[in-house]
């Protein structure tokens, strides 16, 4: 495969806490790296870890408009840094899952119609017709979950057409409920986007269509035709279909980049736009796993061994990183050297203490609370503050092992644990995560794997019509590290 190493590829990730960058020459080594911090670079939208949790505690949103502020923000660091936006072949990238935006009627108008001498924020401010957003932590939707299944025969049928019963975070049902409460929102929408999507029409300068991964996590899509579930369209609202446009496949370039970025940034005329995706297969393109591998971002990810549910095998959980920041700033001041001093003082095991925490309705079990255990498996109202910093951190890793043993993963001689996202850079971390998987743990040198992997894709969307595998496409990618093994005698802990 021939590409020029003069040539950059930009991957972006729209997460739920900040929007990335990450730009790949054509030998696929990292060139540039960016980032926008939502809550401290844009306090103007009161966020707190990128969203805003509703009194209810269950409705869970981001204003789109700090999105698109944050590419005005990220794209004009890069242009101070001296980026050259010249070389730039083609982009793609990835959103967190299951968010929607709700484009005004008329705006994708404005989108062709951009003038290069304003911001994207100032031209888009009155483009949508829902100002908060709906986002994957969001767990509202009960009823709206319940109505579906009854209306298209049952959670499994839900399951069998669409790859997973109905989930409160799903796009589907985040959109029946905007529709029944409120309708006049919905008559004024004119498209629905993921986030992805969203993220995308704002380089294409067009509404872009979704990616077949990332439209089946929304309860709509038939995981088998890759269409629209006509039954499930029509248990959610009226008139969808044309409010979703059509699927594409993931490698699919979607067009030529908008005009305005051309002339606002001095992107090339001819760089190219490949389809946005979600953050999960965005990491899983990253990484490049080999089968027997599990990835935690802090997702995990089971390779090719496992059987669910969104076009990969993927679980999910709200309660990760910003939990980990709660305990830090109750038993560690606020300081993560001493929260990794912690973890390299206490005993492997916790000496038989454990904890649950969930400081929001998790997904899977839908459950809300914290729940500590004594040796005895006795419930207890508290641990020390070093006793609660390891339960946490040994419960999490622990319940990603017993998810993915209920799925019939085996821990086997010659299995990785590949880690990525903001704790793959600690290593005590890492080091409790070798332990409770009892196998080594590798990580890639850029901590943002989605933003590596839609950088990666963005060179792959070129190649692809040629036949050109995306295993070959990264051949030339650096191979993940090793980072820790496990404790001698930690299988042995109960």
């Amino acid at each position: 495969m021939a590409t020029s190493t003069d040539s950059f590829y930009l991957g972006f990730d729209f997460s739920t806490q900040q929007l990335k960058v990450v730009a790949v020459d054509g030998n696929l080594s990292v060139v540039h790296q960016d980032s926008v911090q939502f809550d401290s670079e844009l306090p103007e939208f009161g966020t707190q870890g990128g969203v805003h949790i509703h009194a209810d505690s269950l409705t869970v949103t981001s204003p789109v408009l700090m999105w698109v502020k944050a590419l005005d923000l990220i794209l004009g660091k890069m242009k101070n840094a001296g980026f050259d936006f010249s070389r730039v072949k083609a982009l793609s990238g990835s959103g967190q899952q299951h968010g929607s935006v709700y484009w005004r009627k008329g705006t994708n108008q404005v989108l062709r119609d951009l003038h290069p001498g304003k911001s994207l924020h100032e031209l888009l401010k009155g483009g949508f017709a829902v100002s908060d957003s709906p986002v994957w932590m969001d767990s509202s939707t009960t009823e709206q979950c319940q109505y579906l299944e009854t209306a298209v025969g049952g959670a499994q049928r839900v399951a069998d057409i669409t790859g997973s019963r109905a989930y409160e975070r799903f796009t589907g049902n985040q959109i029946a409920k905007i529709y029944k409460a409120q309708p006049e929102k919905y008559e004024d929408t004119e498209r629905i986007s993921l986030v992805s999507s969203f993220a995308a029409s704002l380089f294409l300068g067009s509404y872009a269509a979704i990616d077949y991964s990332d439209g089946s996590g929304m309860n709509l899509m038939d995981i088998f035709s890759k269409q629209w579930a006509d039954s499930c369209l029509e248990a959610t609202a009226p008139h969808l279909e044309e409010r979703l446009g059509a699927l594409v496949h993931s490698s699919a370039v979607l067009g030529l980049l908008s005009p305005y970025h051309v002339t606002r940034y001095g992107f090339p005329e001819d760089c190219k736009v490949v389809a946005f995706t979600g953050d999960n297969p965005g990491s899983l393109a990253g990484m490049r796993l080999q089968e027997g591998d599990i990835a935690v971002r802090p997702f995990i990810f089971l390779s090719a061994q496992a059987q669910y549910i969104i076009s990969y095998p993927i679980k999910g959980y709200k309660n990760g990183s910003l939990t980990r920041e709660r305990i830090r700033n109750k038993c560690a001041g606020g300081s993560w050297e001493v929260f990794s001093s912690v973890l390299r003082t206490t005993p492997i095991g916790n000496d038989g203490n454990i904890g649950i925490y969930f400081d929001a309705m998790e997904i899977t079990p839908s459950a809300v609370g914290v729940h500590r255990f004594d040796k005895d498996n006795t419930k207890v109202t508290g641990f020390s503050a070093q006793g609660e910093i390891r339960a946490l951190v040994e419960g999490q890793f622990l319940a990603k092992r017993v998810h993915a043993e209920k799925l019939g993963y085996k821990i086997i001689p010659g299995t990785r644990v590949l880690a990525t996202g903001g704790a793959s850079s600690n290593k005590d971390i890492l080091q409790v995560l070798s332990d409770v998987f009892d196998a080594p743990v590798y990580t890639i040198d850029v901590a943002n794997s989605a933003c590596l992997g839609c950088g990666y894709r963005a060179l792959q969307g070129l190649v692809a019509e040629s036949g050109v595998s995306f295993a070959e496409t990264v051949r030339k990618a650096p191979e993940p590290q090793l980072a820790v093994t496990p404790t001698p005698g930690a299988d042995k802990v109960q």
